[in-house]
């Protein structure tokens, strides 16, 4: 329904006047259908669980706990649960105790409740260009004015965040956090610098500033590698989210936060306005699992899948892409970030490539400022190796005959995506720093199509 002719419009709170259905919603909706291979979601494969241990670990929690199971709980969850979730941690080297933590419903409700905790209408959030949709969409219903510092290889440039910081602090003003996603960027798929996480802790000691670290992929390394995190850097500094959708199943949502002791009881209270307390059943299938079960194999087993799926992808890019287009290259993660070049808009070629029956995201959409419209996300943790090489084949058709139709109608002067119907933003030129629609890779990561 369009806001516009709702007749509850007058009745809303101010926040939900930048809510919006999206146009691509209705497209994903039939990209779910079985002909059309889908890289939109960011999807873990759960077919590759021990469904076995799954079953036995539910059955064992109704059997033995079945009354508690299905009870209330406490608003920051169990701290049988917490302690579980502190090994977790620990076992990518990240310091925490059970008192740190705070249950949420995934990873997203943990964005959303620190959102809900700083920010007012129209506070600055730093993020990177581009970021996590979830938790754009998480800032933006708070109206933070959400404003991109670009990427490239090595992650976030901190030299660019601290010139940010520098200009704000000439105007008197400065950000409530920097949000970042360190490890196995989501949809970027690069990996922060262990200089830059240092350099980063720097400024937000130098500018008094919180950092927001999202981290649902630091276990999911396909080299088995682990970074040290920001909270180890700064843990009084540092408010820091992750997830079992990616390490477990997104289906029992389960996350957490870990933050300093006044920002937890903050969280607290609001996880219990919003929803009283973390689901009971879920968090004691969780805690079975991890107390009982080899969970550290089972990350072996995700990570050894989705790098042969990677593999795949990035194969069957190289093999079926135009020359211009570009990728790079994960070392983790679930997505590879393509740049298809200037002339596509990518949010504009979405229903065409549905109707070739194949789907991705729309780079702008990892945007609040609307760039990256020349770019795409693609999942390759949830289709089969053969669906990803046939649906590669069929959206590298595509890109190819749109590249050929811009060639025939602009001839050398392809305009940038988006430059068509609107001009491009001032200060858009891509060999500037303040570029937000593009990450700057080097050739040893981002792969270009040969000829």
């Amino acid at each position: 329904m369009r806001l516009d002719t709702d007749p509850y419009l007058q009745h809303y709170a101010d926040r939900v006047g930048g809510l919006s259905a999206s146009a691509i919603r209705a497209l994903f909706a039939v990209a779910s259908r079985p002909e059309v291979v889908s890289f939109a979601g960011g999807m873990p494969d759960t077919s590759a669980l021990d469904f076995d241990a799954v079953t036995e670990v539910v059955a064992r929690v109704l059997a033995e706990d079945g009354p508690t199971a299905l009870q209330y709980g406490i608003g920051q969850g169990r701290p049988e649960l917490r302690e579980q979730l502190v090994g977790v941690m620990a076992h990518e080297g990240v310091p925490a105790h059970l008192d740190d933590l705070v249950v949420t419903a995934g990873g997203q409700q943990g964005l959303e409740l620190t959102a809900k905790c700083f920010i007012n209408p129209g506070d600055i959030v730093l993020a990177e260009g581009p970021t996590y949709v979830g938790g754009l969409g998480a800032l933006t219903s708070h109206r933070a004015d959400v404003r991109h510092v670009p990427m490239d290889a090595d992650g976030m440039q901190v030299e660019v965040l601290a010139e940010r910081l520098q200009e704000l602090a000439r105007d008197g003003r400065r950000p409530k956090f920097v949000y970042t996603i360190p490890n196995h960027h989501n949809p970027a798929g690069v990996s922060l610098s262990v200089p830059r996480r240092h350099r980063m802790v720097e400024l937000a000691e130098e500018h008094d500033l919180v950092i927001l670290e999202d981290n649902p992929y630091g276990l999911i390394d396909f080299a088995g590698e682990t970074r040290v995190s920001l909270r180890e850097l700064a843990p009084e500094r540092v408010v820091y989210v992750s997830t079992m959708s990616k390490t477990f199943a997104p289906g029992v949502r389960t996350g957490w936060i870990a933050a300093p002791a006044p920002i937890r009881d903050k969280i607290i209270l609001l996880r219990e306005a919003a929803d009283l307390c973390p689901a009971h059943f879920t968090q004691m299938v969780v805690e079975r699992w991890l107390a009982t079960q080899p969970w550290q194999a089972q990350v072996e087993r995700f990570r050894a899948t989705y790098q042969h799926r990677a593999e795949v992808m990035l194969d069957a890019l190289a093999t079926h892409m135009p020359p211009g287009v570009t990728w790079n290259a994960p070392g983790g993660g679930l997505f590879v970030w393509v740049s298809v070049g200037d002339g596509i808009d990518t949010s504009d070629l979405l229903a065409k490539a549905v109707q070739h029956r194949v789907a991705y995201v729309p780079g702008d959409g990892f945007y609040a400022d609307g760039s990256g419209r020349s770019h795409l996300r693609l999942n390759f943790s949830y289709p089969p190796p053969e669906r990803i090489r046939e649906g590669i084949e069929r959206l590298a058709a595509l890109i190819t005959d749109e590249r050929e139709l811009a060639r025939a109608v602009y001839g050398d002067d392809v305009p940038a995506a988006g430059d068509v119907d609107a001009a491009r933003p001032s200060g858009s030129d891509s060999s500037t720093p303040r570029t937000t629609g593009r990450i700057d890779m080097p050739a040893v990561v981002a792969r270009e199509a040969s000829s």
